[in-house]
């Protein structure tokens, strides 16, 4: 068959990443498949680049994966990065594909969804922490809370990640605002509930959700935290309890909640099991070192 990779520009880059993009078509013009590939520019993920790859099932298992996955790995080289994450569904093609071609897997993750209509209110309803509040914002954080919110981001640091070379996700409050901006831009809508340590007005922890902009189906969890020095509090459980409280009220048609979180993040799967959240799918992280 023959097979011809086109290079595509990159519509929507970014000052943090940028993408290089690949289609891959028949003889007759017809899209086979197609390859992403995000590069990251940022301090402390400078090495690393993300590859989205997908091929038409009918054309599978004729070259076109593999024609896309050469191309994409010649850029991440050329790129002179050092690896490259994909994602595949358990047991799925892609799963397979990855594991036969040199990828080896780094990391497991669940995903979880909470059905809103199940959830009874008084199950996510107080539990407060001596010596903590609780702050909430819809969008990009209030200016009088940037910094303090922007330190807390190290809450994300020490995330389980297994073998997988991430690297460290560097914040500064501009960028802070450009991932809420860039939220808003999609057309959705970005919540926060954030711990407050009451001793010195610093943010302890958060938890982040978007909605759909029209409020139905599905919000999406982007992260919750707690700075080390404040965790086993039970912060996690209250600002989540709080955003489900927040979010049933503001959004009635909105139907559930989803939630991946790493296999091994043992105390965070606690406290969504907790709160009502059951397992859907798994999906393995694969890396390929350069």
């Amino acid at each position: 068959m023959s097979i011809q990779i086109v290079p595509l520009a990159d519509p929507h880059p970014n000052a943090s990443s940028r993408r290089l993009v690949w289609l891959a078509v028949g003889g007759d013009g017809v899209p086979l498949g197609s390859a992403f590939l995000r590069l990251f520019d940022t301090e402390g993920q400078d090495h690393l680049a993300e590859l989205e790859l997908s091929v038409h099932p009918v054309e599978r298992r004729r070259g076109v994966g593999s024609e896309l996955l050469a191309r994409a790995v010649a850029g991440v080289v050329g790129e002179g990065r050092r690896c490259v994450l994909a994602q595949a569904g358990a047991g799925t093609p892609g799963d397979h594909f990855l594991a036969d071609r040199g990828f080896r897997r780094v990391l497991t993750l669940t995903y979880t969804r909470l059905v809103l209509a199940h959830t009874v209110a008084g199950t996510v309803a107080g539990r407060p922490v001596a010596g903590y509040r609780l702050r909430s914002w819809e969008g990009t954080v209030p200016d009088e809370l940037a910094v303090t919110f922007t330190a807390s981001r190290r809450a994300m640091d020490d995330m389980p990640m297994d073998d997988t070379d991430y690297g460290v996700v560097v914040w500064d409050v501009e960028r802070v605002r450009a991932a809420a901006r860039a939220v808003e831009d999609r057309g959705e809508r970005l919540y926060t509930v954030a711990a407050v340590d009451e001793s010195d007005g610093s943010i302890a922890g958060f938890t982040e959700l978007v909605v759909p902009g029209d409020g139905k189906g599905d919000g999406q969890h982007y992260g919750t935290g707690v700075l080390p020095e404040h965790r086993g509090r039970g912060l996690a459980w209250w600002m989540k309890a709080e955003m489900i409280r927040q979010v049933r009220e503001r959004h009635p048609d909105l139907t559930g909640l989803l939630a991946d979180t790493a296999e091994s993040n043992t105390r965070m799967r606690a406290v969504n099991d907790a709160l009502g959240y059951r397992p859907t799918h798994r999906t393995f992280q694969y890396q390929l070192d350069l």
